[in-house]
C-alpha cells in the first residue's frame, strides 16, 4: 500500500503542481532536522548495504556521509532509507528523502519529466548479463528466446527491449519489484540470465558462495549507464552544494589529498590552489552556505574519490573491479572536476 501511495502522490504532484520545485529550501530543512535523509538501495554490495554490525557501507552510502560531513561536520548525521528501484524517484520527488544516492542512471527523461536533477556521475557503468557457466551461454546472442530476470523501475528493461528489437530477437522478460526478488529468481533457476549494470552483477555474484566459479558476466555491454546522486529540481542552493561535494572528492584525489594527510595539508602554506581547496583562503564554504573547511571534513570522513572506489569497489573490496572509465581524466578516465577558483 505504501508503494502505491507514493506513485499516486507523485502523479498528482507532477500533474497539478509543476512549479512546486521552486519552493524547496532543502539545506535549511536538513539543518533544522539535524539529519540528512538519504535514499539508498535495499542492499547492493559495494554501493549501499548493511554490514554485520548494521552499518551502511558502500560507494553510495559514503557519498551520503560526505554530504552530511559538508553540512554538519559529522558524517554520521545520516538516516538511510532503503528503497526499491520503483520507490526511489517518487520518494525523492515527494520529499520523503533529501538526496538519492542509489546507483541511478542519469537520463533526459528522468530530468525533464520528473522534476529531478542529477548532480553528476559517481560511477560510469554499462548494462550486462549474468549467466551460469554450466549453461554454456557465452555471448548475448545465446539468450534469444530465453527468460531474463529484470528489476522493475530500472532502465534495464527499456535497454533490453531496444537492443533485442534492433537485432530481431525475442526474449521472455521476468520482472520483479526488487533487487532481492530478481536475484532469488535467477539463482533458483527461473531465468537463464539476470540483466543489470555490470557493477551490480559483479556485486550480486560476489554475494554467493563460489560466485566467480559458478557464474559469469558476459563480455561487452548494451548501454551507457552513468550512475549518480539525484536531487529535486528547482533548489539551486542544494543542487550546487551536493554537486560540489562530488567534485571535491574527485579534486582531492587529483591533487593528492587523502584521508590520512588532509589535516596536515590544510596547514601547509605557499600553494594557492591547495589553500583555496582546503578553505584556508577564500570563501567557497561561505558561498555554499556551509563551513569554510568543508572539503577537509569530507575527505577526513570518507577519503577522496580514489580511496572510496578502492575500498568499496576496487582492490580493497570483494568485487575487485577495475576502475576503467572511473579513473581520473589524467589517467585515461572520465573523472574530472571543474577548477576550485
Amino acid at each position: 500500500m505504501a508503494r502505491l501511495q507514493r506513485f499516486i502522490i507523485l502523479f498528482i504532484v507532477i500533474l497539478l503542481f509543476p512549479s512546486i520545485a521552486g519552493s524547496y529550501e532543502t539545506l535549511k530543512k536538513v539543518r533544522s532536522k539535524g539529519v540528512l535523509r538519504c535514499g539508498v538501495s535495499e542492499g547492493l554490495p559495494g554501493f549501499s548495504m548493511k554490514d554485520a554490525k548494521g552499518r551502511w557501507t558502500g560507494m553510495d552510502a559514503d557519498f551520503c556521509r560526505a554530504v552530511a560531513a559538508a553540512v554538519f561536520g559529522d558524517p554520521e548525521k545520516v538516516t538511510f532509507y532503503p528503497l526499491t528501484a520503483s520507490e526511489r524517484l517518487p520518494a525523492l520527488r515527494t520529499g520523503e528523502i533529501d538526496l538519492l544516492s542509489r546507483n541511478t542512471t542519469w537520463t533526459i527523461g528522468r530530468e525533464t519529466m520528473l522534476g529531478l536533477q542529477f548532480v553528476g556521475t559517481l560511477y560510469y557503468d554499462g548494462q550486462g548479463f549474468l549467466v551460469r557457466k554450466s549453461s554454456g551461454i557465452t555471448k548475448v546472442s545465446h539468450l534469444k528466446n530465453a527468460a531474463i530476470c529484470i528489476e522493475k523501475g530500472t532502465t534495464s528493461q527499456a535497454n533490453l527491449d531496444d537492443y533485442f528489437r534492433t537485432k530481431g530477437w525475442r526474449y521472455k522478460p521476468v520482472i520483479f519489484e526488487s533487487i532481492i526478488k530478481a536475484q532469488e529468481a535467477f539463482f533458483s533457476g527461473q531465468c537463464k540470465s539476470y540483466t543489470s549494470d555490470r557493477s551490480h552483477l559483479a556485486a550480486v555474484r560476489s554475494g554467493v558462495r563460489d560466485g566467480s566459479k559458478t557464474y559469469a558476466i558476459l563480455p561487452g555491454q548494451i548501454s551507457k549507464e552513468p550512475l549518480g546522486p539525484v536531487v529535486r529540481r528547482g533548489d539551486d542552493e542544494w543542487f550546487t552544494l551536493v554537486r560540489w561535494v562530488l567534485f571535491a572528492l574527485i579534486e582531492a584525489e587529483e591533487i593528492g589529498v587523502t584521508q590520512a594527510n588532509v589535516r596536515a595539508k590544510a596547514k601547509e602554506k605557499g600553494n594557492p590552489d591547495l589553500e583555496r581547496f582546503l578553505g584556508s583562503s577564500g570563501n567557497f564554504g561561505k558561498s555554499l552556505g556551509i563551513a569554510n573547511d568543508w572539503t577537509v571534513r569530507i575527505v577526513e570522513s570518507v577519503g577522496n574519490y580514489g580511496e572510496m572506489f578502492e575500498r568499496n569497489l576496487g582492490r580493497g573490496s570483494p568485487l575487485n573491479l577495475d576502475r576503467g572509465p572511473n579513473r581520473l581524466w589524467n589517467k585515461g578516465g572520465l573523472m574530472y572536476a571543474p577548477p576550485f577558483r
